[in-house]
């Protein structure tokens, strides 16, 4: 169980007592903001599906990306998790965020293991990024003559590290793969007796300067992960490290969300453990040299911003408590006032903790698409959605 949880935390899904208050009761609304309707953008019971990313391509659609595997209790298997062998990166489209695609077209099937949450990122010029990560199943005679450390995630699932995949079509043919350095932090091998390529779950951002920001994860000890900043200046072809964003002897930080303010700080959203799940700020004034973090004061992860055209910040994500669901918050345009800002309540009608990972993407001048995976009394996984206006 103890390692199970482990594997949950770094892949996607960390079960981790209630909304820690910041002077605000969680709310079905805030000022300025209304939920529309909840929308289903993919659900086939043969399929455990979750982990997705959204783009509005140039030509207005909307293009969601996801991790989809066999739905491993049709095979008479006790249950799903969140590794597995026939897990690929898929994607659905839409003209008008409600009517989607019913046949998912393949980002990506890698091909010796299973893959995990695609991250897209739409450049200013129109080119795709996806980001992903992936596992070896290696058989048990082959895992004492693995090369160590190396993480496994049970059942002789051997973590592979990071890649990217880039289209220049919007999404019609992907190029690739591409493996992003290894960085210093990180002591794992994978299963070619590799340093992993660095990874993470989360977006990335075009900054001002033209440099794609990342914040990728590293564990640096057996037991305790760090985020740190990547940046690249040649569209995801190389990268280089740029600082660490967040280390601390007890609090663990993973899955991590990068956002560039309208003054130029580079802000990381970041998920926390043995930090009672509180969601955690990461502020550089310096372009990602040093960070500073904090607590934002409330429960909440993955963590994903949007801005909004007036340069507020909308903030969601999901909510693994009970009741289990999607929560927002709009924060002004520096994102300094997380502490006071309001807090929303998209959904609470999840069947469990295994929900959320949110990514939010402007339809029009005031509606917004948040879309992220679902599941209702303990059901299959899916890939749903909430329209919300904002004025």
């Amino acid at each position: 169980m103890k390692k199970n949880k482990r594997i949950l935390f770094l892949t996607a899904s960390l079960l981790f007592s209630f909304f820690i208050t910041t002077g605000f009761a969680a709310q079905d609304s805030i000022p300025g903001v209304k939920k529309i309707k909840d929308v289903l953008i993919y659900h086939d019971t043969a399929f455990y599906s979750s982990f997705p990313s959204v783009v509005k391509k140039p030509d207005g659609e909307l293009l969601v990306a996801f991790r989809r595997a066999p739905n491993r209790m049709i095979f008479g298997e006790s249950g799903n998790n969140h590794v597995d062998h026939n897990s690929y990166l898929v994607s659905v489209r839409s003209t008008d965020g409600e009517n989607w695609t019913k046949n998912p077209e393949l980002i990506y099937a890698h091909t010796l293991g299973g893959s995990q949450d695609p991250c897209m990122l739409q450049l200013k010029d129109g080119t795709l990024l996806c980001t992903s990560y992936g596992w070896q199943q290696v058989r048990e005679s082959g895992v004492p003559n693995l090369r160590k450390p190396y993480f496994e995630a049970g059942g002789g699932y051997i973590f592979l590290g990071g890649y990217l995949v880039r289209s220049f079509d919007g999404g019609r043919s992907w190029q690739g793969p591409y493996y992003p350095p290894h960085i210093k932090p990180e002591i794992h091998y994978n299963a070619y007796g590799q340093k992993v390529p660095a990874y993470n779950r989360g977006a990335l951002y075009e900054a001002k300067d033209g440099r794609i920001l990342w914040i990728v994860a590293a564990f640096d000890s057996a037991k305790k992960s760090s985020n740190h900043l990547l940046t690249s200046k040649d569209k995801g072809l190389t990268w280089e490290y740029t600082g660490e964003v967040a280390k601390d002897t007890k609090v663990l930080f993973n899955e991590a969300s990068v956002y560039e303010t309208p003054k130029g700080d580079i802000i990381g959203f970041l998920r926390t453990a043995n930090f009672d799940d509180q969601a955690v700020i990461a502020r550089s004034k310096d372009g990602g040299k040093t960070f500073k973090w904090e607590s934002m004061g409330f429960q909440g992860h993955p963590l994903n911003a949007l801005r909004l055209p007036d340069n507020r910040v909308l903030l969601t994500y999901g909510y693994r408590h009970q009741p289990f669901g999607i929560r927002a918050r709009i924060l002004n345009a520096e994102c300094t006032d997380f502490k006071t800002a309001p807090e929303m309540v998209l959904r609470t009608d999840g069947g469990n903790g295994d929900i959320g990972y949110t990514w939010p993407v402007q339809l029009d001048n005031s509606r917004v698409l948040v879309v992220y995976y679902f599941n209702k009394e303990n059901g299959i996984r899916h890939i749903a959605g909430t329209i919300i206006e904002i004025k």
